[in-house]
């Protein structure tokens, strides 16, 4: 029971959504196309990614509560597979446990804002090609997903 209850506690399914549903806000209000739970191609899922204009890949890893981030090993395997990355956490989160290497967003169900900046990272070409038909294709079946609107 115990480790259920954990599971739970650290699931937080209800702040993740509200957290991740700000995100997207912040990334459609700065001009970037956001993709939640991004496939990436060593098996993980970025909870949000977003490519700019420029095609410049962000990824975001919403945390929903102090436990979720100390149970997360995975969260460096997302950097080799994007320009900038962000922590995003609600306002109540203890950001001084957070890697300050590290951008950050804070985050409701709202909207977002950047509190530090992320560092550039820069794709090189080969993988940014990879990373950017990967993020279209997932897009695109997606849309197929959800009726046409006309």
């Amino acid at each position: 029971m115990q480790n259920n209850q954990l599971a739970s506690d650290i699931a937080r399914p209800d702040r993740t959504v509200a957290l991740t549903r700000g995100v997207t806000r912040l990334f459609i209000d700065l001009g970037f196309s956001p993709l939640c739970e991004f496939r990436l191609a060593n098996g993980r899922r970025a909870d949000v990614a977003a490519l700019d204009r420029k095609g410049r890949l962000t990824i975001a890893e919403v945390k929903s509560c102090r436990a979720d981030f100390d149970v997360d090993e995975k969260w460096p395997e997302y950097l080799e597979y994007c320009d900038q990355f962000y922590f995003a956490v609600d306002p109540a989160f203890p950001q001084d446990i957070l890697p300050e290497t590290e951008g950050l967003i804070i985050a409701d169900e709202y909207g977002a804002a950047i509190s530090r900046n992320a560092a550039e990272r820069p794709l090189v070409a080969a993988r940014r090609k990879a990373v950017t038909l990967r993020f279209a294709r997932q897009a695109a079946q997606r849309a197929l997903l959800a009726p046409c609107e006309a």
